[in-house]
């Protein structure tokens, strides 16, 4: 088993739900970056997203999109990418996702890519830009290398197209809860709800379910979690915590704003 699914096994035995917590990497500094994964993992991260930088991010709201802008400014990419999740690797055995864009996997070679990260300790990958149409070369050099894929639904993907989806994706399955990119909600509408349940129900236990795009506090966070997720995916949030941060207090601010989120995710 991969370490994402080893995770969720262990969580179920707890009556926990996952928090899946994404940083940019390089943003606004490598060392910056390090210090949100060291507070994330003591504040209860059950698995941490490591955005890599893409000049056109298609999928990301303004807060990723600044953060991503301002790491390729200063110089992030795949040799420093590959330096920073050696670092972390030496001290977490926390599974670790990348979420980048598909011309940079292209680019290398799907191949090479994908068993370059894996060295590395890398055990995910998430791509919303990939089509499960022109996935198959992606898909092949992904399952040659164990590594997990996960694709995205949203809450107007027909249920006939789930099932093809998850039939594709391991690890977990990534529901954007809201329409357009992502960033923070005031609230979350019915249809978010609806597009939990009736995913979870096409699913049937197979893969679990994350919802993401739009989680930033632990009000919203246990509002997803009755719905039925299985995880909770926050991002802009951290990052907006980061950004207003001074460098020597990013671990600590970090920690205790993700304690409070995994405290939303235990449901005994």
């Amino acid at each position: 088993m991969s370490r994402i699914k080893d995770k969720f096994k262990d969580l179920r035995s707890k009556n926990q739900k996952a928090l899946i917590a994404y940083v940019m990497a390089g943003f606004p500094s490598e060392r910056d970056t390090i210090s949100a994964v060291r507070g994330l993992v003591k504040g209860g991260a059950d698995i941490i997203e490591l955005g890599m930088p893409f000049s056109d991010p298609l999928a990301d709201g303004p807060v990723i999109q600044n953060a991503g802008f301002q790491a390729l400014q200063k110089g992030m990419n795949l040799a420093k990418f590959l330096v920073m999740v050696k670092k972390i690797r030496k001290e977490t055995d926390i599974p670790l996702v990348l979420m980048t864009y598909t011309n940079i996997l292209y680019s290398h070679g799907y191949a090479k890519f994908i068993s370059t990260v894996k060295n590395a300790g890398i055990d995910g990958l998430i791509l919303p830009d990939m089509s499960i149409n022109e996935s198959k070369d992606f898909l092949q050099a992904a399952k040659k290398n164990k590594m997990d894929v996960i694709f995205l639904i949203s809450p107007n993907t027909a249920p006939d197209r789930i099932k093809k989806i998850s039939n594709l994706s391991s690890g977990f399955l990534y529901l954007v809860s809201v329409f357009g990119t992502t960033g923070g909600q005031q609230q979350f509408q019915n249809y978010t709800t609806h597009a939990i349940k009736n995913a979870k129900k096409i699913l049937g236990g197979k893969i679990p379910l994350g919802v993401g795009f739009g989680v930033s506090n632990p009000e919203q966070a246990r509002f997803i979690i009755k719905s039925g997720a299985d995880a909770i995916i926050v991002g802009s949030a951290f990052l907006r915590l980061i950004e207003s941060t001074s460098p020597e207090k990013i671990e600590s601010k970090i920690g205790s704003f993700a304690s409070s989120l995994k405290k939303a995710t235990i449901t005994e």
